[in-house]
């Protein structure tokens, strides 16, 4: 069964409702998630939350990874001036898998930092999609978590410090470490969503091409409208078109009875667009988020409901900060698209800008 609006939100983040430990298909866990944090469920996934809420809720944090963010892409923009095309999708992937691997301390030349972004990019480019794409994301997360298992168990031999990584090496639950295994996935679950911000940074680049007037205030660091405009990205723009769990017990919705044991998947993209919600759902109009309290329900790209306590991702602020600190950025830089193709293929999961954009910066 399939549900949409904030209702059917509120509806699918309920205590209790739903489960989610069975309901993603192994070639997603296997991919994109790894079996982690997005496989628990009731107490279990609460204590695990625990670690995720503490180290990526902090304001202080978040503002760190921001600037760092930042102040990576300025230097990588200055080496892209003068020269051939560049695909701001490849080059925004590699800034962000440096930024966030220094924010969580990956130790210094623990990767090769392209291989490392191929890697990241490869595990969420992959996770919905048979074929080359899927095979080359499973044989990331096995090189991937083989890795960080590897540098989980090196900061274990350390003195405990206040980075990601030596706070996941360290977490407890009932009072005994995380396997080495599992250690690594929830850090990957840290790295490799951030490094995911690409696909809108992209998108913003689309944006900006097709509605320039958007520009000047993003260019003037005016934060309130880059706030709405980065809300608007993930509004307007495709990325996971739906979430899926399973009914715990028998449950009714609208009047609709829903079995035990069924699948319930959450429309994201058609609550997106559903007029409804969003007058005008196929405007681009970042100024239909000024001066508006959005909903928890409301706009759910990473979930719904309460980061600190239920399924909604926990990462959501860093997301809306370091894309609001680049999409400044990039409103600012002298650059021109040449002739390309940036169709959107909505067929596409996760869908991309064709092209990358490619952009020439003067």
């Amino acid at each position: 069964m399939a549900v949409s609006g904030p209702d059917a939100a509120r509806f699918f983040y309920g205590e209790d409702n739903l489960e989610r430990h069975d309901a993603l298909p192994a070639p997603v866990v296997d991919t994109l998630f790894g079996r982690g944090v997005h496989t628990l469920d009731d107490q279990a996934h609460k204590a695990r939350k625990a670690l995720f809420v503490a180290l990526l809720m902090h304001q202080d944090g978040i503002d760190t990874l921001a600037a760092l963010t930042g102040k990576i892409f300025d230097e990588a923009a200055d080496g892209w001036r003068g020269g051939k095309p560049v695909s701001l999708f490849d080059g925004t992937a590699k800034v962000l898998a440096d930024a966030v691997s220094r924010w969580t301390g990956v130790p210094e030349n623990a990767f090769d930092l392209d291989a490392l972004t191929a890697d990241l990019l490869a595990m969420v480019d992959g996770f919905a999609t048979l074929g080359p794409r899927h095979v080359r994301a499973r044989v990331a997360r096995v090189r991937l978590e083989r890795r960080f298992a590897e540098i989980i168990e090196a900061a274990r031999r350390q003195e405990p410090t206040d980075t990601a990584v030596s706070r996941t090496a360290h977490h407890r639950e009932d009072g005994h470490l995380l396997d080495a295994g599992t250690a690594a996935v929830e850090l990957i679950n840290i790295i490799r969503p951030t490094t995911a911000v690409t696909w809108f940074v992209a998108f913003a680049g689309h944006a900006l091409d097709r509605w320039p007037g958007t520009r000047a205030r993003l260019r003037a660091g005016d934060d309130e409208y880059t706030l709405a405009f980065v809300h608007e990205l993930r509004r307007f723009y495709p990325f996971a078109p739906f979430l899926g769990a399973r009914a715990r017990h028998d449950l009714t919705f609208q009047h609709t009875s829903i079995p035990a044991g069924a699948l319930v998947l959450l429309d994201i993209y058609g609550q997106h667009h559903d007029q409804r919600v969003w007058p005008d759902p196929y405007e681009f109009r970042p100024e239909r988020f000024l001066g508006r309290r959005v909903g928890a329900f409301e706009l759910i790209p990473q979930g719904g409901g309460d980061p600190r306590t239920g399924h909604r991702c926990p990462g959501e602020k860093i997301t809306v900060a370091v894309l609001g600190t680049l999409v400044q950025r990039l409103a600012r830089l002298d650059y021109y698209l040449p002739p390309q193709n940036t169709a959107i293929d909505l067929s596409r999961v996760p869908a991309r800008v064709r092209s990358g954009p490619r952009i020439v910066l003067s």
